[in-house]
Parts: C-alpha cells; sequence; structure tokens
C-alpha cells in the first residue's frame, strides 16, 4: 500500500518540466495548492537533485529494500486555509523521497509529528506513508527546496530556482496565514525575500535567524500582521546533541499555534 512509483520516467519529462525556468513560468498559474503540488512533482529543473533523487532510489538504503521510492520532489502538506505553515528545508534522501510525503520515513520527521501531535495540530504522533491517515489542523508543512539534495545541501541556485513553488504557496494561503515556523536558518533565510516580495514588510537589516527569534511583519496596507519564528531543526544532529529538544519543540510550536488561534 505504501510503495509509489519512481519519478524516472513518464508526463515529468515532457511540457518544459527539465527547464531551469520551468517553477517560475508553472507557479503562477496555479488557481489552488493542490495546483501548486500537481505541478511541483513533475519538477525536473534542477540536474543535479534530479539525478541524486533517483540514484538513491535505485541504490535504496538496506532497510528500504522493499520499497519502490517516491523519487519525485515532494510537495507540501496541510489544509488551503492553515492559519500557520512550518517550513522546513528539504526532504530527506531516504524519508520523503522515499515515501511521498514531506517529513515522514526520517528522523526529524519523527520529532516534528510527535510534536505537532501533542499540541493538537496533528491526527496522529507516527507517521510512517503517504496512506497511513495523516491529518492535519490547521497548518501546512512545506519547504524551500522540494528535491532531496546530496548531503541535506541544497546550492543556492536550487534554492532561488525552486522559489517560484514557496512563493506561490505562500501567496495562495495568505488569506488565512497568521503565522510561520521557520525551522532552520535555511528555511529562514530562504523565506525573508519570499515574504518581502509577497508584500510583506521585512525590517532593514533583516533579522537573523535564531531559536525562538520572532519577527512581526506588517502588510503594505497595515491591515496584516504575520508572524515569523524560529526554531532550530528538528534534524537528527540537533536532537541528539541537545541543540534542540522536543520539549523546546514542542513550546515554539505550540506558541505559533497560540499566535495563530490554532489553540484554545
Amino acid at each position: 500500500m505504501h510503495h509509489r512509483q519512481a519519478g524516472s520516467s513518464g508526463p515529468g519529462r515532457r511540457g518544459g518540466t527539465e527547464q531551469p525556468d520551468f517553477p517560475a513560468r508553472s507557479a503562477p498559474g496555479a488557481t489552488d495548492l493542490a495546483g501548486v503540488d500537481s505541478r511541483v512533482v513533475r519538477c525536473r529543473a534542477c540536474p543535479r537533485l534530479v539525478a541524486w533523487r533517483e540514484e538513491v532510489a535505485r541504490v535504496k538504503r538496506k532497510a528500504f529494500q522493499d520499497w519502490t521510492y517516491w523519487a519525485r520532489p515532494v510537495p507540501g502538506l496541510g489544509p488551503p486555509d492553515a492559519r500557520l505553515a512550518v517550513v522546513g528545508l528539504a526532504p530527506a534522501a531516504h524519508g520523503g523521497n522515499r515515501t511521498g510525503r514531506i517529513f515522514t520515513g526520517d528522523p526529524s520527521g519523527d520529532a516534528l509529528y510527535a510534536a505537532l501531535y501533542d499540541i493538537g495540530l496533528a491526527s496522529q504522533p507516527v507517521v510512517e506513508h503517504r496512506d497511513d491517515g495523516l491529518r492535519l489542523h490547521g497548518v501546512r508543512i512545506t519547504v524551500p527546496v522540494h528535491c532531496a539534495p546530496p548531503e541535506n545541501r541544497p546550492s543556492r541556485e536550487e534554492r532561488d530556482t525552486c522559489r517560484p513553488w514557496l512563493a506561490r504557496e505562500l501567496e495562495l494561503l495568505r488569506p488565512t496565514l497568521v503565522a510561520i515556523v521557520a525551522l532552520g536558518g535555511f528555511a529562514w533565510q530562504a523565506l525573508l525575500p519570499v515574504l518581502s516580495r509577497a508584500g510583506w514588510q521585512v525590517p532593514s537589516p533583516r533579522p537573523a535567524f535564531g531559536h525562538a527569534t520572532e519577527v512581526l511583519l506588517g502588510d503594505a496596507c497595515g491591515e496584516r500582521q504575520l508572524r515569523l519564528i524560529g526554531c532550530y531543526h528538528p534534524s537528527q544532529r540537533n536532537m541528539f546533541t541537545g541543540t534542540l529538544t522536543a520539549e523546546m519543540l514542542r513550546g515554539t510550536l505550540r506558541h505559533a499555534a497560540e499566535l495563530a488561534g490554532l489553540l484554545a
């Protein structure tokens, strides 16, 4: 039930999806989040990432030999009227790149979904595959780079190529979005120019990332406000070293959920 076809062939190769400007051409035309997601999964704009995600799917990890890896860009997850967005880095090679769902099947996701469940924003604490019944409540999870990168390090060019997907996603969420949690400095730095171009007033100089750093952004008309909150990424390394604890993660997400009006 949880196996998926790898994306090394098929419709993703047609319609200019291999061109570097595919995200910039395609993302603005999506009229809803489902449209963004369906376009994202066809993208082949970054040759290094395409080669890596598909190589990982062929070689596999011993524990997942019986899986047919997703091996495509991994879309965001969550309702179209989310009041809170959680933005990470990129799919894990043997996590989202395997399961086809963001933050699913790797230690970072184990920590994130357990925290979201604890505060009432996820329907279950353990997530393993795309068909396990997970539902998110009022929160949308996404990433600045939708393909698994080698060593979890996308290049600046890859980040910028992928940026139109995040920009359109946040634009479509704008009517309801109240708060964003940036998981790590990469997400923080990727978000600031997107938010600025979307009309949010980003302070100058741009605020530096830090755990529990909070920035209030107003819109150009002075009618709306958006809270941007920093949180250390729940990477296996950060959790192992205690740089980020489960309690710290829960606390930051709970605070963001309260600001977004998701908790009673």
